[in-house]
């Protein structure tokens, strides 16, 4: 992707004056990235106004050229944005086809915009001014579902549910707790895709093919212009480097592994055997042979579409694992792996945001499911524990009391108190106030835990959280 000489032909490639003959038609085929790039056209038109500015700034070209080459520059974004043009897909790439149609446009100051720099450090430069308008917009897109759960979790802080570990039933908690628990995994995605914005905003333009210009460029003048904190340090390492994009897709790959993960209890909370939740008919589909059918496919293809996430990523990884420096044809291919995964999970993370929040929870069925297990059995080693008995000992004797009730088919609850006596004289009556399972959620009153007061303090913290960082 070096730069090259200019042909009298405005739209033919870049690099085409050193060949005496065109390329095969399969090889341009095979070779062009514009229907893959041409998302970029907006940032490459961005890039390209500022460096125009940096080159009349720097007194390389005249006032008069740079302000021809943003008009020019202006009325393509214009036609783009009204549709009045279309990307030309014979173009090599969308750098090719904006410089094309701007000299097309205004004539021979066109040709000066590529002056004093590279497709090598162009096109870095154009994926971090397109992950600075994305990564934004995804963050707000998750702070949209931390909102949502947050509001659905303070109407259900007195409704309990079985808490899991190996999914067998472990303690109660609240529904409430369960999805504070979805909300706070996802503040650490926003704060991810906020750090990574650090390493995003670090201009690369003026690095050239590999060894900067020997021309009077200030990269720390367009840096500024384009809104980046401050430009990378190395040429070499400036047009080599997808760090950044790894680093998204890796971030990526977090968002989408929650959101899998939520799906996953989501399609096991709507069988019939937990009948925890009823998605709306709107986010739902049917059968084409069970006529009783309602399926959660919209939680299924987010779970099944992580795959794809975790494939992009390793792809970008694959790519760079043992490219030398500075600029190999093997990192052409990083948009692709790099947009599907942007693509993808922007995607879920919106469609997850309508089916959760339209969907119905039967707390009954919640509540009910507490019934069983034997929830409260870590409640009657505390119990004992408050008696003074060591932890380890009661623990034991609490095992003793549910191998008991197994024995008579009843509940920890259902023992009579000569029943909990013959497995420790310390457990009195009062035994029966600690072990119903709305009782054992109010005792767990540490920071964190899901007792209602606790709950709340953690609304009301994502709440705080969202406000802030918006």
């Amino acid at each position: 992707m070096e730069h090259g000489t200019h042909t009298q032909d405005n739209h033919a490639a870049l690099w085409h004056g050193r060949f005496a003959e065109g390329p095969d038609a399969e090889a341009v085929a095979f070779e062009t990235s514009i229907h893959v790039d041409e998302r970029m056209a907006l940032d490459d038109i961005r890039g390209s106004r500022a460096h125009a500015a940096m080159l009349s700034h720097a007194g390389i070209i005249s006032d008069g050229e740079a302000q021809q080459i943003i008009e020019g520059l202006d009325s393509i974004q214009k036609d783009l944005e009204s549709g009045a043009l279309k990307i030309d897909y014979s173009a090599e790439d969308i750098h090719s086809f904006v410089e094309a149609t701007l000299t097309d446009r205004i004539g021979e100051p066109g040709k000066k915009v590529h002056t004093g720099r590279s497709r090598n450090d162009q096109i870095a430069l154009d994926e971090r001014l397109y992950l600075c308008r994305f990564v934004p917009d995804l963050q707000n897109r998750i702070l949209t579902l931390i909102s949502a759960l947050t509001d659905i979790a303070s109407k259900h802080t007195k409704d309990i549910m079985p808490g899991y570990t190996h999914m067998q039933h472990a303690q109660p908690v609240t529904l409430a707790h369960h999805l504070c628990a979805w909300s706070w995994m996802l503040t650490r995605d926003w704060e991810r895709l906020e750090d990574a914005l650090k390493r995003i905003r670090i201009s690369p333009i003026g690095a050239g093919a590999l060894a900067g210009s020997g021309l009077p460029l200030d990269r720390r003048f367009e840096a500024t212009q384009l809104g980046f904190d401050k430009i990378t340090m190395n040429s070499l390492d400036s047009v080599s480097d997808r760090d950044y994009c790894i680093e998204i897709a890796a971030a990526l790959s977090l968002v989408q592994m929650h959101l899998s993960r939520f799906c996953e209890e989501v399609v096991l909370w709507s069988t019939t055997e937990f009948a925890f939740i009823d998605l709306s008919e709107k986010w739902s589909t049917g059968s084409s042979i069970m006529p009783q059918k309602k399926n959660p496919d919209f939680a299924e293809l987010i779970r099944g579409r992580t795959g794809r996430v975790y494939g992009d990523l390793m792809a970008l990884l694959t790519m760079m694992k043992a490219l030398p420096l500075a600029y190999d044809r093997d990192m052409q291919e990083d948009k692709q792996s790099l947009f599907d995964a942007c693509d993808i999970v922007v995607s879920c993370v919106s469609i997850f945001t309508y089916m959760i929040s339209s969907a119905k929870w039967n707390t009954k069925s919640m509540s009910d499911a507490c019934l069983d297990g034997f929830l409260n059995a870590t409640d009657v080693a505390d119990y004992l524990v408050r008696k003074g008995l060591p932890f380890r000992t009661a623990h034991g004797v609490s095992a003793h009391a549910v191998r008991l009730a197994i024995e008579k088919g009843v509940r920890l609850e259902e023992l009579s108190i000569e029943e909990f006596k013959s497995c420790s004289e310390l457990i009195e009556k009062d035994i029966f106030d600690i072990i119903p399972p709305k009782a054992c959620v109010n005792a767990r009153t540490t920071d964190g835990g899901p007792s209602e007061a606790k709950v709340g303090e953690q609304i009301s913290a994502l709440r705080e959280f969202t406000k802030k960082v918006k």
